[in-house]
């Protein structure tokens, strides 16, 4: 089982994947991949906020 350690960093790149692909669905006009994007952006800044992570740094989307 995970330590709360490997669940932060894990969730942090997921969440910094999440919203690198964000980023590009917005260039691309991609409306649907965006929003689909957008509910693992909220599920994530909800678990890594939860955790104590301060996402002012990383949050670049702050939606």
């Amino acid at each position: 089982m995970p330590n709360d350690g490997e669940v932060i960093e894990r969730s942090i790149n997921d969440f910094q994947k999440v919203q690198a692909h964000m980023k590009n669905a917005k260039k691309e006009n991609a409306k649907e991949t965006y929003e689909g994007l957008k509910k693992d952006y909220k599920s994530l800044k909800a678990v890594l906020t939860s955790l104590g992570v301060n996402l002012t740094d990383i949050d670049e989307i702050k939606e």
